[in-house]
């Protein structure tokens, strides 16, 4: 049945996709089924073919590693604080691990083994799927990179890009997320191998929906023929370690202002929607009970359990109505206890998460595809090419829904092969 579900979940978003296109007959079915195979193919190899999986807990491991090594600054700062002697503490035991892999991700870039990796990825990208360079490079950047930083790699071809490639430079980067992040995500307790396996599953998942959307019908006029020079570039290795740290503080303080903020907006809305409902008699009705039943079917359709759905279609709604920071953060108890108590309605049911649904919702969570990430594109690409900034606004809603799609299929595929 669990196979069954996630089949007709595929099959569903490729044709919500195809219901939103903006151009059905333009359609290019080599590089939307293309597409599909790769993200189906990487799904499969490292979630159910043995080697796969050994090589993603390979992979995975050796992040887990990295990220280890940021405990040595942390404690040097904190001291005891970072040790979890006083419990977890989100502002010490993750904000300074994207600080680090900042500052990493940076030095990376500085010595060229970024933009080697890049361009073997994104060269096959573009010959599997008749992709333009462009739009090939940016989509493998953002494996790695956030989505303000992946389009540098592309920058000096933003102003004369077509409508569809514009489009797919929005989509990848709201389908993914960036490595600084993934390695706060880790800290808060989701699986690596999921997220790692969900960073490269974005990058075909996003041209699919981006291209399923917002087919070509303009001729590409940039020849792009090697990744641009970065007119920024470091002196030295030191020079971008510390730009890179510098970049991340300033990432870290954002994710934390953001949370503090949006974590007590919804406090104050939950106890808006509290004191209303209480004068009819109503206990419980919460902002997250409310997203949970408007997108409990979505939840089902891409293979979580109906006796689980609920909860599911909560995180789902969280992340696509707030931000994927404050889901993760909802969503971290689950991944510790089994029956965790994330409302009301979990305790009065007794309803559990099994591992099945742990995996699906890592992979539906990861990724920037959320309304207000709308304004960081428009700040970030906008300032990259202040001449398409109308062009910007106007896709914005459309790159979310297709950002959104693009990570709700990489969900159902990871249930789809979790399943066999």
């Amino acid at each position: 049945m669990d196979i069954v579900m996630s089949l007709v979940g595929v099959v569903t978003l490729l044709l919500i996709g195809f219901a939103l296109s903006n151009n059905r007959k333009a359609i290019n079915v080599r590089t939307v089924g293309g597409a599909l195979l790769i993200q189906a193919f990487f799904a499969g190899f490292v979630l159910y073919v043995p080697v796969g999986k050994d090589i993603l807990k390979g992979v995975s491991d050796a992040v887990s590693s990295v990220i280890s090594y940021a405990q040595a600054g942390t404690s040097f700062l904190f001291g005891d604080l970072a040790n979890f002697k006083v419990g977890f503490i989100f502002a010490i035991n993750v904000l300074p691990v994207i600080i680090f892999f900042s500052s990493l991700i940076a030095v990376l870039y500085y010595l060229g083994i970024m933009q080697w990796i890049i361009r073997i990825i994104g060269g096959g990208l573009q010959k599997a799927l008749g992709t333009s360079r462009t739009e090939s490079m940016s989509a493998t950047a953002n494996i790695f990179v956030g989505q303000t930083e992946a389009p540098l790699v592309v920058r000096p071809f933003i102003a004369t890009m077509t409508q569809s490639e514009l489009f797919a430079i929005m989509v990848g980067g709201l389908a993914s997320i960036a490595g600084s992040v993934l390695a706060g995500y880790a800290q808060m307790g989701v699986p690596i191998q999921y997220l790692v396996a969900a960073s490269f599953m974005a990058a075909p998942g996003g041209l699919l929906m981006a291209k399923l959307m917002h087919p070509e019908t303009e001729a590409s006029i940039n020849e792009m023929e090697d990744l641009p020079d970065d007119p920024d570039k470091p002196a030295n290795v030191l020079d971008a370690a510390a730009s890179g740290a510098a970049s991340g503080m300033h990432l870290a303080l954002n994710v934390g202002a953001m949370l503090i903020a949006f974590v007590g907006l919804i406090a104050m809305i939950n106890g808006i929607i509290g004191g209303v409902t209480g004068w009819f008699g109503l206990e419980g009705i919460t902002l997250e009970l409310i997203l949970g039943y408007i997108f409990m079917p979505l939840a089902f359709l891409i293979g979580v359990p109906w006796n689980e759905a609920l909860v599911a279609g909560s995180f789902i709604g969280q992340k696509i109505v707030v931000n994927e920071f404050v889901a993760y953060l909802n969503f971290a108890p689950y991944l510790l206890d089994a029956s965790a108590e994330g409302f009301k309605v979990v305790a009065e049911t007794g309803a559990m998460m099994s591992d099945r649904t742990k995996a699906i919702i890592s992979f539906a969570l990861c990724g920037f595809a959320n309304l207000s990430s709308i304004a960081i594109l428009l700040g970030g690409l906008g300032a990259m090419a202040p001449a398409r900034r109308h062009d910007l606004a106007k896709l914005g809603i459309r790159a979310v829904i297709a950002g959104s799609l693009a990570n709700l299929m990489s969900a159902t595929l990871a249930g789809l092969f979790l399943a066999i």
